[in-house]
């Protein structure tokens, strides 16, 4: 079986590579032939005899004494090494050494599947220990970038090796905890779509194999292991590393990304003491950097250039004089510029949640996130969220609280608060709370949500709890309503609610129920 699967993925690899390298064709067709970039694929030998399977693209005409600046390019989960084959090229046409390698576990690279691990992290400085010695590359202007899998071992390695003078983090995460368990509640699909993938592609390690049946599987025994491990492959532990070794940070992602939701880049960036700069933009996990891969024109590849260029070659492009957060709205699509993460959203408006409200867990109301990647690549390029009918909504399975019409456009930026005192009657549970654009006719559009997971409580005993949604930046019509719908299962998240469990949540006078609403002044 294992020799099957190795030969069919050696014959997907060659499907997969033959694709995208006719893909990239155009955009290489945009140079004359004789100024093209030469490719070529290399082994890599790492730590353990491990040999990571890579391609190099130096600049038309590279002398092999020549001194250029060098970006190496850790693949994506689960994809193939041709990944970046199309920008490599782009790259490499501006001067830049550009060398890809398909991370350790994945495709024909040797070794197995670490998630960011020590290995992972070894293997950044081990490419980059061949490159100099290998290719024309200056040691002094060393850059790392990658999307999604390949950002997080950026980060990590910037905390690691101190040659490493800026990175390119594109849909990446800081907290790998915080992301796929955050409210300490398993992101179910993220977590089942990142196994899977792995398994077809890859050698999952006996460790990853362990944790992943534990966090599917909800084996609370494991809990603190689970933490611990996700610690350990978090480049936020490293935060002090990574200021020390002063490398310039560009942190790119989607709002709505249902692997790696935004919050935790924010937290992280504003931690941050080197030069850095911040951008969201509408969709999901990778797809605002996906069309860049083919070659075609992309803001957030066109700023990774633009970083690198002023951070590598030392060009006064004026990337580092513009405000450093930069958000794309989901509504209007322009960009807006901020000084900081704490600016984002200044201006904050209470939605009090008045009364006492009593659901019954375990049946899904109709409110929910969607689908991991294709409910919000729906919004970013049709601008078609999630709904739900926010007055058919039924009452018994969903708590639902709605502002007066506002009467002027409210524009939300940044990360909606829910305090609110619940009591359960049983010790566990998991809520779920989503905020909705709601227009004239009760439909409800999904600006943000966030899940909730408690344990060991008291039945029949209140206590309070402070949920941050997912950050985002959308804008409310005028005439409309903002609704805070709470319930206890969606599809994107493990649900930990026994049978027959009931939540109520209630405001008391000494602690009113609020959500707190992130708006950019008007």
């Amino acid at each position: 079986m294992g020799r099957t699967r190795n030969a069919l993925r050696t014959t997907a690899l060659g499907a997969v590579s033959a694709a995208l390298v006719a893909g990239a064709v155009p955009a290489a067709q945009a140079a004359p032939e004789a100024t093209a970039p030469g490719v070529r694929f290399v082994d890599i030998p790492s730590d353990g005899g491990t040999v990571l399977k890579a391609n190099v693209v130096t600049p038309a005409g590279a002398a092999a004494d020549g001194s250029y600046p060098v970006i190496v390019l850790p693949t994506s989960w689960a994809m193939p090494q041709i990944e970046y084959i199309a920008q490599a090229k782009k790259l490499a046409a501006a001067g830049y050494v550009v060398v890809s390698y398909n991370s350790r576990g994945f495709w024909q690279s040797g070794g197995e599947i670490e998630v960011g691990g020590p290995e992972d992290i070894a293997d950044a400085s081990r490419v980059i220990d061949w490159t100099l010695k290998h290719t024309p590359a200056d040691a002094d202007k060393v850059g790392m970038a990658g999307i999604s899998y390949g950002a997080g071992i950026s980060l990590l390695a910037a905390g690691h090796d101190k040659r490493i003078k800026a990175v390119a983090a594109l849909s990446g995460w800081s907290d790998l905890v915080a992301s796929i368990y955050s409210g300490r509640t398993q992101h179910v699909q993220a977590g089942a779509l990142l196994g899977g993938a792995g398994q077809l592609t890859g050698r999952p390690s006996p460790e990853l194999k362990r944790i992943l049946k534990a966090f599917l599987g909800s084996d609370l025994a494991h809990e603190d292991e689970m933490i611990a491990w996700g610690a350990k492959r978090s480049p936020a532990t490293y935060l002090d590393r990574v200021n020390a070794n002063g490398a310039a940070i560009l942190l790119a992602n989607a709002w709505g990304d249902t692997v790696f939701p935004p919050n935790a880049y924010a937290s992280f960036y504003e931690k941050l003491t080197g030069p850095k700069r911040l951008e969201f933009r509408p969709g999901d996990h990778a797809t605002a950097e996906a069309t860049g891969l083919f070659g075609l024109p992309n803001d957030t590849w066109a700023n990774t250039q633009r970083w690198f260029d002023r951070y590598l070659k030392g060009e006064r492009n004026g990337i580092d004089r513009e405000q450093p957060v930069q958000l794309k709205s989901r509504s209007t699509g322009g960009y807006e510029g901020y000084p900081d993460w704490k600016s984002v959203g200044a201006t904050r408006r209470k939605v009090d949640l008045a009364g006492t409200t009593t659901i019954d867990a375990n049946t899904d109301s109709g409110a929910n996130g969607g689908l991991v990647l294709l409910s919000n690549a729906l919004d970013q390029f049709l601008k078609l969220p999630p709904v739900a009918s926010v007055p058919l909504l039924p009452r018994r399975y969903a708590a639902v609280w709605q502002s007066p019409r506002g009467e002027r456009e409210q524009r939300v930026r940044g990360t909606a608060r829910l305090h609110t005192t619940v009591t359960s009657t049983k010790e566990s549970g998991t809520l779920v709370a989503y905020l909705y654009d709601v227009g004239p006719l009760g439909l409800g559009k999904l600006v943000s949500n966030a899940p909730y997971t408690f344990h060991g409580k008291t039945p029949g005993t209140p206590f309070a709890v402070d949920l941050e949604l997912f950050s985002t930046a959308y804008d409310v019509p005028a005439g409309h309503r903002l609704a805070l719908v709470v319930d206890t299962v969606d599809p994107l998240y493990v649900e930990h609610n026994p049978t027959g469990a009931r939540l109520t949540f209630s405001s008391p006078k000494t602690d009113p129920s609020y959500v707190s609403i992130p708006l950019r002044e008007q």
